[in-house]
């Protein structure tokens, strides 16, 4: 698992270092501006073509924008600088790099000046082949002005026509701590950051502005980040081979299906759970859609649940270690007292889907669950759920740091007393004890043909399946929003969601399991 940091952690990580003496400021920035330019010439070794273009803002980024600029002119590329500020009232080690680069020769260009510096910069950008974004980075709290808004438009242009676009840590005017813009936000093919990716390049709209996203060592140490970007290595893997042993030593999994017609999502649920590695998968069937789900199912037992005193009967069997609630569940008292029985017995469990409406809709169930729950919501279950933290989520951010995905999910996760998995590309899984991680769908990890009916309801039997088999609810969402992106990556498009627990043994395997 890799860190994802905030804007603030960040600061202090580079502060810690410095204060230590570990390393001065001048370093880090002549260590960040090396960097920036390594990762354009790894990332486009024919080169750019035409000038470059390097925008320094007021702050630290403009300073590692004046140490870009100096390396791209060693190495021969013809580079015009343009500053927004004053260069004396930079901060004190961007000052000295500005004046390093004025003693070397490069002029300093002004944006939005009264001499026209404004439509200087227009005009350059205009013919650039490169342009590098070293305005705000992470330290942006607030919007950025009109006449960087301008700029940002003319760099948007001349993306389109084909110039390459570099952002030095985040675009400027995307919120770091987010993603989420703060108004007008610059748009890039590559962004280098730098000891660690912040949470930023991973929320929300950040991978639409980010491109393509490098991280240069600088060579810091400090405390880990406070969330984790879901990545398990190989010895968490290795967790999910089988020894030897009976079925029930690899955990028996109960999910719930909905009535005559709508067994279908339970149906993909159970096969999730039984390809994710239970040894037995039972499908809890009310009496009239025995034949149904019969006809539909062979490795997967059945078992009739007519009522929620039968389901309280059949949880007295020890063996059951996770249980599954709300694939195809249609609201209603019977559904609210099925949900009331599987909270009550303590056991591991997934509520998903018709489970989450029911809670969100039942006053006495809404916020109900336990540690050793998981909530599985959509970002429309999460509104009929948290309504009040969904309606925080969805105000346009007006400074920064903004309230993201991540916050969202841990105030959900504190309020219910449970693991929350908030879907969509970038999954926040969250838990009531103030573990977070960032399950990214993103860049090389993309799988769009996930938007697919019932692909929820396979995530929902992977987790319940990885439970059933002992992991902590945490790490089940974890690894089953893992596996669930891997098995679409290797199946590709045209995928649908029957797909999603037949490629597990692919997924497997490559894992070296």
């Amino acid at each position: 698992m890799h860190g994802l940091m905030t804007a603030v952690e960040m600061r202090a990580t580079e502060a810690l270092a410095m204060a230590s003496g570990e390393v001065t400021g001048l370093a880090l920035m002549e260590r960040a501006g090396e960097g920036v330019v390594a990762a354009i010439a790894a990332m486009w070794p024919e080169g750019t073509g035409g000038p470059a273009v390097v925008l320094c803002g007021p702050g630290h980024n403009g300073g590692d924008g004046f140490v870009i600029a100096r390396h791209l002119a060693a190495a021969g590329r013809d580079v015009t600088l343009f500053l927004f500020g004053e260069a004396d009232a930079l901060p004190q080690d961007a000052r000295a790099n500005a004046l390093r680069w004025r003693q070397e020769g490069g002029a300093i260009g002004r944006i939005g000046s009264d001499e026209g510096g404004g439509g200087a910069a227009e005009a350059a950008i205009g013919g650039a082949g490169l342009v590098v974004d070293a305005l705000f980075g992470i330290g942006l709290s607030r919007p950025m002005p009109p006449v960087l808004c301008a700029l940002a438009a003319d760099v948007a242009r001349a993306r389109r026509r084909g110039a390459r676009v570099v952002a030095v840590d985040v675009p400027s005017g995307l919120c770091a701590d987010s993603g989420r813009p703060l108004g007008t936000a610059f748009s890039a093919d590559l962004t280098v950051t730098f000891h660690a990716e912040k949470l930023g390049h991973r929320l929300a709209e950040g991978p639409a502005h980010c491109g393509a996203v490098r991280v240069v060592d600088l060579g810091l140490s400090g405390p880990p980040a406070g969330v984790t970007l879901t990545q398990p290595g190989a010895a968490d893997l290795r967790r999910l081979g089988k020894g030897s042993g009976h079925k029930y030593g690899h955990g028996h999994a109960l999910i719930l299906a909905g009535g005559a017609g709508h067994g279908g999502a339970a149906r993909l649920a159970a096969r999730g759970a039984l390809r994710v590695g239970a040894g037995l998968v039972t499908l809890g069937v009310p009496p009239e859609a025995m034949a149904e789900n019969a006809a539909q199912v062979n490795a997967v037992m059945l078992a009739p649940v007519p009522t929620a005193d039968a389901l309280g009967e059949r949880l007295e069997d020890a063996r059951i270690a996770a249980i599954c609630i709300g694939p195809g569940l249609a609201p209603g008292r019977a559904g609210a007292a099925l949900l009331r029985v599987c909270l009550r017995s303590g056991r591991p469990m997934v509520a998903d889907a018709g489970a989450i409406t029911i809670m969100a809709g039942e006053a006495g169930l809404r916020g109900a669950g336990h540690a050793g729950c998981v909530l599985t919501p959509h970002d429309a279950e999460f509104r009929r759920l948290f309504p009040d933290i969904a309606e925080r989520l969805a105000e346009a951010p007006v400074a920064g740091p903004a309230f993201s995905r991540v916050d969202a999910a841990r105030m959900a996760a504190v309020r219910s007393g449970s693991v929350v998995l908030l879907k969509g590309p970038d999954t926040v899984i969250a838990g009531p004890d103030g573990r977070c991680s960032v399950h990214s769908a993103a860049y090389e990890r993309e799988a769009g043909w996930l938007a697919t009916a019932g692909s929820g309801d396979v995530l929902a039997g992977f987790i319940t399946g990885l439970m059933a088999r002992g992991l902590g609810p945490f790490e089940a969402a974890q690894t089953g929003a893992w596996l669930h992106v891997e098995c679409a990556r290797a199946f590709g498009p045209g995928l649908i969601a029957e797909d999603l627990p037949d490629m597990l043994p692919a997924v497997y395997r490559a894992a070296g399991l």
